[in-house]
């Protein structure tokens, strides 16, 4: 488990898929931002799967990884992305590495990514994965998300893959004046993401996105935050 092979699947068919879900999967259903859709079109998505699921790859479906998780659908990635209004020199802070996938996305639209993975396994296998995309503004770290990176702090934005009842009040302080958070909210199957954006020291302003479907927020800075069973 956990091993990619991606034989079967040549470089002309994977380049030739991820166009296929940039126009079909991401454009068709408004994903706009420029940069967002060159990091979908750039980043090869099979090497980020299991090797059964390599054909599967670029289907707008998420997909199952090791200890229980998932990949997210390629369309939730490059929402969250835009959502995040990130620019070239933003620090960007991701709750949930998973499979490395998503932070490979923000690493070509962003400065520097900071990502954190509760489960070890799945850190272990994210790292050589991003690195061998030559990768070097990522840096991985294994580790309980809901307290965030405070020495790595203040980022420009934060996004959290799985779900949480409330905001958690570390990522709020980590979060620089003008930045945006993208995260779930809610119990399994009624959740909300949202965008929380800070506007100065004290106020926070948030909004409702989309409805949506994540894995429950793990660890014990989550104890507080973590969704109703």
């Amino acid at each position: 488990m956990g091993e990619l092979d991606a034989g079967d699947f040549g470089p002309t068919d994977a380049e030739a898929a991820r166009h296929r879900m940039v126009r079909d999967h991401l454009c068709s259903r408004g994903i706009r931002d420029a940069r967002v859709l060159a990091a979908m079109a750039h980043v090869p998505r099979e090497r980020f799967v299991r090797s059964g699921l390599v054909r599967r790859a670029y289907e707008d479906n998420p997909l199952s990884i090791d200890e229980g998780q998932t990949i997210s659908q390629p369309y939730i990635v490059a929402f969250m992305a835009e959502a995040l209004e990130l620019g070239p020199e933003d620090r960007v802070l991701e709750i949930g590495t998973g499979s490395g996938y998503g932070a490979a996305v923000l690493a070509c639209v962003a400065r520097e990514v900071y990502t954190i993975e509760y489960f070890a396994s799945l850190a272990e296998q994210a790292r050589p994965r991003i690195n061998d995309l030559g990768l070097a503004n990522v840096h991985v770290r294994h580790g309980d998300g809901a307290l965030g990176w405070p020495e790595a702090a203040p980022f420009s934005g934060i996004s959290m893959t799985a779900a949480a009842a409330e905001v958690p009040q570390a990522l709020v302080a980590q979060l620089a004046v003008g930045g945006r958070l993208v995260l779930p909210i809610g119990p399994e199957g009624e959740q909300i993401l949202y965008r929380v954006r800070r506007l100065d020291r004290k106020t926070l302003r948030s909004e409702p996105l989309l409805d949506v479907r994540f894995v429950p927020l793990l660890g014990l800075g989550a104890a507080a935050a973590a969704p109703g069973r």
